[in-house]
């Protein structure tokens, strides 16, 4: 006897939310279609009925994470290094896992040519939510410095230094010393001997 079809809209979603919950406690290596329908708690054919691989998977769950850092950008006031050096700060000291979640998402596209545009999508958003504020260029080069010092911080295990992060972000915007930033600046190194 055939079973009707269960009307189920929000079952795409669950799917997505559950592949996110693989990945961040298995890391990419631990995502199958199984792990996913597992997870989700829906029949393995729902997961390849919705994502006919794990690349499109992928790609769904990454579109999800990226939705977060430049929507609370785009909240935010006009950006200056402060406020951008606070938002960094609170993103890095929130829940580490999240924030593991998302490089990793991001990074997989090194590997998974699929992820690439999306994490391109990524980082023109940011730019995009920025660039009314500070032009293009600027924009680019903020991303590339938050990524950066993002990156070093998972990497590392150093604590988020919100005065240096304030500085340099200062620094491409082209604003003077802040006095809370205490000095932060090294002083050139002159050649010696010359």
């Amino acid at each position: 006897m055939h079973r009707p079809r269960r009307y189920d809209p929000e079952r795409r979603e669950r799917i997505v939310d559950a592949a996110l919950r693989v990945v961040r406690r298995d890391g990419i290596g631990g995502l199958s279609h199984r792990t996913v329908a597992a997870e989700a708690d829906v029949p393995l054919g729902s997961t390849t009925y919705h994502f006919g691989s794990l690349d499109e998977l992928l790609v769904a769950a990454l579109r999800k994470v990226n939705a977060s850092f430049a929507g609370t950008l785009r909240a935010r006031t006009a950006p200056d290094a402060d406020g951008l050096a606070r938002l960094l700060g609170e993103w890095l000291g929130g829940e580490r896992g999240q924030v593991e979640l998302e490089y990793e998402l991001y990074l997989a596209a090194l590997r998974r040519p699929a992820l690439r545009p999306v994490a391109a999508e990524w980082a023109e958003e940011v730019t995009a939510a920025l660039a009314p504020h500070t032009g293009r260029s600027t924009a680019r080069a903020l991303v590339a410095l938050m990524d950066g010092i993002g990156l070093q911080v998972l990497l590392t295990g150093t604590p988020y230094d919100e005065e240096y992060a304030r500085e340099m972000i200062a620094r491409i915007l082209h604003e003077g010393p802040k006095e809370q930033a205490g000095g932060l600046s090294e002083a050139p190194v002159r050649p010696t001997g010359t």
